[in-house]
């Protein structure tokens, strides 16, 4: 009996590159094996537009977006937007190239035993011929021997659900993939070489990407307080120069200290050890290289700076991340069903006006920012209006589809048309209709947050095994702002938390 294909999707973090265009362009033409999903997480802090896919991409294409905080933060957006059924998440990045066999080759490398949770694509870094590199080229050349890196590598979501997915406290594409890598190991899952190949050109850059990129130092202090200090070992990456440009700092600020002192001998003897240490890794980066003027002067300007640069990152890692603990992610938020009267709209007593329905300042934007960021949105309302002969069924409906028709249509829509008396499993603050609402949006009640102004609101998700966040109004009491777990200040402020997740 044959062995049926695994479901894959894939996830492309991106800062509104023209190479995104490329990429998608490769996929298509890279075999007849496409994925299920294409989720593409726009990073960048404002919206804007992005290039239009290839038109066979267009229906299996969606974008969120992750407001700048980075490529894990991006990562963790597209990953928790694929269907929870799908069997692997494939991370690749917007300015690689895919081979032309890539598909039909991912679907070898994603037939793997249950025991494997990740394979890596074999990455290639293709280099100006007649010529040696530079020194940027042979950093970006360094890709194809690194170990478990997302410019093309494929997890099983269930590694990536029990891992917690990635550590957002590394804000650059630096470490944030090996730090996932090992924890994922940690968990029992093996991570393996596909067969698979994609290209990751270079990109062009400016003389000073080099001191840029010793922002990096920081991310290695989260390494080494996360993983221990053979941290470089697991995760197979080669050692730094971070004594060497520590002991060079050190003998630039004692040459200035001593000529500032007036102490010319210890002056003398720390600039020659400056000057010593410098030359030294000037000439380390000119001598492989093409050795042209451009190329020269660069790696002397930037020898000056890189080792001071280091150690300052260094020190500011070391600072911020002194007590950092393990990355524990709650589960990821896949809906959010938000109290109708008092919280999305302005609280009208047994309203069956559509006509009187408006919005809470914001809140039309707040819940398009949740689908934005690929959450499912809901209503979860008591209208007891009608067990007392206010209202009538139809007059709720017309006041919903009001609702609906400002807010741009929620997912699920739970009425509970019962008097307090009935008790009924679905009147706040019992849990039925948030129990509803998460099996009919297909998401586990774990993965769901109930927004709400009153007590009731936050004891239904309480009961019912969701998270709770309580946004006072008028009518909020204070015993129920003291009891609740999570209070905002606001519908946008419950959002932020929302989509950042409290650890």
């Amino acid at each position: 009996m044959s062995v049926p294909d695994p479901t894959y999707a894939v996830v492309v973090p991106t800062v509104g590159r023209s190479s995104l265009t490329t990429l998608l362009e490769s996929m298509v033409v890279s075999g007849h094996w496409l994925p299920d999903q294409i989720v593409v997480v726009d990073d960048r802090p404002e919206r804007a537009a992005l290039p239009e896919p290839p038109g066979s991409l267009a229906g299996r294409l969606v974008v969120h977006r992750s407001g700048g905080r980075g490529p894990a933060a991006a990562r963790n957006v597209g990953w928790r937007a694929v269907e929870p059924a799908t069997d692997w998440v494939v991370f690749v990045d917007d300015d690689v190239v895919l081979g032309r066999d890539w598909s039909s080759a991912l679907r070898a490398d994603l037939r793997q035993p249950p025991e494997v949770g990740g394979v890596q694509a074999r990455i290639t870094v293709p280099l100006p011929s007649g010529r040696r590199p530079t020194d940027w080229e042979r950093l970006t050349r360094g890709l194809a021997d690194a170990a478990w890196i997302t410019a093309d590598m494929a997890y099983r979501r269930a590694a990536l659900v029990q891992a917690g997915g990635f550590d957002e406290r590394f804000p650059r594409a630096f470490r944030e993939d090996a730090d996932l890598a090992l924890r994922v190991q940690r968990n029992g899952w093996r991570l393996v070489r596909g067969g698979r190949e994609t290209a990751h050109p270079v990109r062009p850059t400016d003389r000073w990407v080099s001191v840029r990129t010793q922002a990096g130092n920081a991310d290695d202090v989260l390494m080494r307080r996360l993983h221990g200090p053979h941290w470089r070992r697991a995760a197979h990456a080669p050692a730094g120069r971070r004594r060497r440009h520590l002991v060079v700092t050190a003998a630039a600020t004692i040459a200035v200290a001593a000529a500032v002192r007036r102490r010319p001998a210890a002056a003398s003897v720390a600039a020659a050890l400056w000057a010593g240490g410098t030359g030294e890794l000037a000439w380390a980066r000119i001598a492989p290289g093409p050795r042209d003027g451009n190329e020269v002067v660069t790696m002397v300007l930037t020898s000056v700076v890189i080792p001071p640069a280091a150690t300052w990152h260094w020190l500011r890692g070391y600072w911020r991340h002194r007590t950092a603990e393990p990355w524990q992610a709650a589960a990821p938020v896949r809906a959010v069903l938000f109290d109708r009267d008092g919280t999305l709209v302005h609280d009208v007593p047994y309203n069956g006006d559509p006509g009187a329905v408006r919005p809470v300042d914001g809140a039309v934007e707040v819940v398009q920012r949740l689908r934005d960021h690929g959450v499912r949105t809901g209503v979860v309302t008591n209208q007891s209006g009608v067990a007392r002969g206010l209202l009538t069924e139809d007059d709720v409906r017309r006041v919903n589809a009001r609702v609906d028709d400002l807010f741009g249509g929620f997912d699920v829509w739970a009425v509970c048309p019962h008097h307090e008396a009935d008790r009924c499993r679905c009147r706040k603050p019992a849990p039925g209709m948030v129990l509803d609402a998460a099996a009919r949006l297909g998401v586990a009640v774990g993965e769901v947050v109930v927004v709400g102004d009153i007590g009731a609101d936050v004891r239904a998700a309480q009961a019912a095994g969701a998270r709770a966040v309580l946004v006072p109004t008028a009518q909020t009491r204070p015993d129920e702002i003291e009891s609740a777990p999570v209070v905002a200040r606001n519908l946008a402020d419950a959002v932020r938390m929302v989509l950042g997740t409290p650890r």
